[in-house]
């Protein structure tokens, strides 16, 4: 009896469909999983080859076309291919296909080593090859003659498609950099020094000019003896580095420089030739930010010929963006423009005339994509839906009407077709890791590419329940956007701590519609923990206009701890948030916000870390600094109030402060700075050092990072 109720038992038992357990992320996994195991599936490289055909790398070694007409996909080359031509040309072999392009339909282009190559892959010969010092940096090809513009040291060289080398600049004092992507801190979008002529017959270049700038000490601690390396950091109000434009003519091997209309540390953006190559045009900003001129200048002779146009602000003037210029019309050009509270484009002629302003709303062109091939209409990116969300408009040059083309919610990437009747659509959001459709320029889908499968719940892993939503600013009126991730195994009737990670700073967004909503899998990896992880883009960070963004003018940190205030006033409103366990966490401007709130808020915050911090804006670089601050002359009240040295006597909570010891971003003197004054109160601060790094902690490094974040707020907020 007893032996058939045991079988009647293990029947049942056996019947009932076994459920696995899902499993918990690992801190390695949460840390680097987002490039490896949970990246949602891709087409990697993806690019238009010609009208009907795009192609992509799968494994990193195979070039696969798809043909957008019939849907076949075929690999037509592979890196063995590539790699016996190579050898016979005595060129270093290609291990992957890291970055490619097509100069055209048969002729693929990619670097291997110090090559530039160029390979027909129907006759699967080398078509042309160029090497370069291996030495060489900021790399600069121009498709048309092949020549390449580098830099060894702070020098610029050109090497042309014959051979023939050309050192432009010989200058052997450090304090003078040629060429160098690295000028004006590389803030207005810089992020280049070489800008090559539309013949390819003629290179201008940046030419910076530090030497009047302050060293300022680094050191390495992995020599034997300890060394010193300094670099040049010019901060708010102290002297700063010249920059000027050179303009080398390869034909002639001269080079000339630019005549400035204004002052010697003005700042030169958006170099721009002109299609006949006559005429640069240079975005030349003030020291204070406050007013730009537009200027054109005699590309031959340096002359200065004319302001097109001046753009004023009484608190800042920050172009972001190149001009484009028409094919059809080449004395047009469309300007980006932040001048009406939104970032727009604007029409103008090479005269300086304002012809018409192209769009037009309370919202953000964020890219400019392209024109049709007739010029009739052209295409953007923007957040007219949302600012959460990134979608393609299509605009029509003399009417303005106004056609959206993706239609799914989310954040969108796309790529037009060379003949600009196609567009490939590479969207996520909330519930989607990763969608890629092919549409028409009407809007119309004409097939699906690739629907990625979720890589978290695929691989059968808990992640805890994310929700978005809005909270109203510290001014009453201004909808914020928040993201909060709960635990796995939430329960409503419990009650949890939170942990608010903030950034809060100029030209960053937290909180996107789009695959984990705009974070990476360690705030997951912390709700995992037990811990409510919540973010909230306050006032004065990016894509919601010059209004919302600009209440940090003059006082960094004011507003936007008010507005995180109010963010943490709605957490304590939830029933499940245990109100006495809040804590705070950010990196770089993050990490001023967590130590100002830690501070200005004590009673509030039981727990922070502040990774890198800005504790003083004396301390920070003029470019950044001076736009948001004006100078510690101009605004000495400003500057006392948003310093925390006078704060650290208020600290209550723990607090972890970060830094790498070579960080020449936010330079190491903002902690240590907080840490003296600290001390000097008796007020105990946690400090941790990774030696070898700079702003932020990379490689595997960061798991240790991560580590120590996690643990600390085990130990003080759980």
């Amino acid at each position: 009896m007893y032996r058939n109720l045991f079988l009647f038992f293990w029947l049942i038992i056996c019947s009932v469909p076994a459920v696995a357990q899902q499993k918990l992320m690992t801190l390695e996994e949460a840390t680097l999983g987002r490039g490896r195991q949970f990246n949602p599936e891709d087409k990697t490289g993806m690019q238009w080859q010609d009208n009907t055909h795009f192609t992509y790398v799968k494994d990193l070694k195979d070039l696969v076309q798809h043909n957008i007409l019939t849907g076949k996909e075929q690999t037509i080359l592979t890196v063995n291919d590539i790699n016996s031509p190579l050898a016979n040309e005595k060129v270093p072999s290609l291990k992957y296909f890291y970055t490619y392009s097509w100069e055209s339909p048969e002729v693929l282009k990619f670097t291997t080593d110090n090559y530039e190559v160029m390979f027909n892959i129907n006759t699967r010969k080398i078509t042309h090859k160029l090497d370069y010092d291996k030495h060489a940096a900021n790399l600069d090809f121009h498709p048309k003659t092949k020549s390449i513009a580098y830099t060894i040291d702070n020098n610029l060289f050109v090497k042309q498609a014959d051979g023939k080398v050309s050192q432009v600049t010989n200058d052997t004092d450090k304090g003078i950099v040629n060429a160098s992507n690295y000028v004006h801190r590389q803030e207005f979008g810089i992020n280049k020094g070489t800008f090559w002529s539309n013949s390819g017959h003629a290179i201008a270049y940046y030419r910076k000019d530090e030497r009047m700038v302050a060293d300022y000490p680094l050191v390495d601690v992995t020599k034997r003896i300890a060394a010193l390396q300094t670099i040049k950091y010019p901060m708010a109000g102290e002297t700063s580095e010249e920059v000027t434009l050179g303009i080398y003519n390869l034909q002639t091997g001269k080079t000339m420089y630019i005549k400035p209309f204004g002052g010697k540390n003005d700042y030169l953006t958006h170099i721009g030739w002109d299609p006949s190559d006559r005429f640069i045009y240079i975005a030349e900003l003030n020291r204070a930010q406050n007013h730009m001129r537009f200027n054109k200048y005699d590309a031959n002779t340096g002359a200065f010929m004319a302001t097109l146009f001046e753009e004023r602000n009484d608190k800042w003037v920050e172009p972001e963006n190149d001009m484009v210029f028409m094919k059809t019309k080449p004395d047009q050009f469309l300007w980006f423009s932040e001048r009406d509270g939104f970032t727009h484009l604007y029409l103008y002629n090479t005269s300086g005339k304002l012809l018409k302003q192209l769009t037009k709303g309370d919202f953000i062109i964020t890219d400019f994509i392209g024109f049709d091939e007739k010029e009739e209409n052209f295409y953007v990116m923007s957040t007219k839906d949302s600012p959460l969300e990134r979608h393609l408009y299509k605009y029509n040059m003399k009417t303005g009407k106004e056609t959206k083309l993706t239609r799914q919610p989310g954040t969108h990437r796309v790529a037009l077709s060379p003949d600009k009747k196609y567009f490939t659509d590479n969207y996520s959001n909330y519930t989607t890791p990763r969608n890629i459709d092919l549409l028409d320029v009407s809007g119309k889908t004409i097939k699906n590419i690739l629907t990625a499968k979720n890589p978290v719940a695929a691989q059968n892993y808990a992640l805890g329940e994310m929700q978005t939503g809005t909270i109203k600013a510290a001014d009453g009126t201004t909808d914020l956007y928040y993201r909060m991730i709960k635990p796995h195994d939430f329960d409503a009737s419990k009650k949890y701590p939170v942990i608010v990670y903030v950034y809060g700073g100029p030209h960053a967004q937290m909180v996107t519609n789009s695959w984990l909503g705009g974070t990476g899998l360690f705030d997951y990896y912390l709700a995992q923990k037990g811990f409510i992880v919540f973010t909230v883009d306050n006032r004065g960070s990016a894509h919601r206009g010059f209004k919302f963004e600009s209440v940090i003018h003059r006082q960094n940190g004011q507003e936007e701890m008010k507005d995180q205030i109010k963010g943490v006033e709605y957490l304590q409103s939830l029933p499940y948030v245990d109100a006495n366990r809040i804590g705070v966490s950010g990196w770089s401007y993050g990490g001023f916000m967590a130590t100002s709130l830690m501070t200005n808020y004590p009673d509030v915050f039981k727990a922070g870390v502040a990774g890198g911090p800005v504790i003083d804006w004396k301390y920070y670089e003029v470019m950044y600094g001076e736009r948001y601050m004006d100078t510690p002359q101009e605004n000495p009240e400003g500057y006392a109030k948003t310093s925390l040295i006078k704060n650290a006597k208020n600290l209550k909570g723990r607090l972890l402060m970060i830094h790498g010891d070579v960080d020449p971003v936010v330079v190491m003197q903002n902690s240590l700075s907080f840490l003296k004054a600290a001390t000097d109160a008796n007020v105990l601060v946690d400090y941790a050092v990774y030696p070898a790094h700079e702003h932020n902690v990379m490689g595997r490094d960061r798991v240790n990072l991560n580590k120590k974040i996690a643990q600390y707020f085990l130990d003080y907020l759980k």
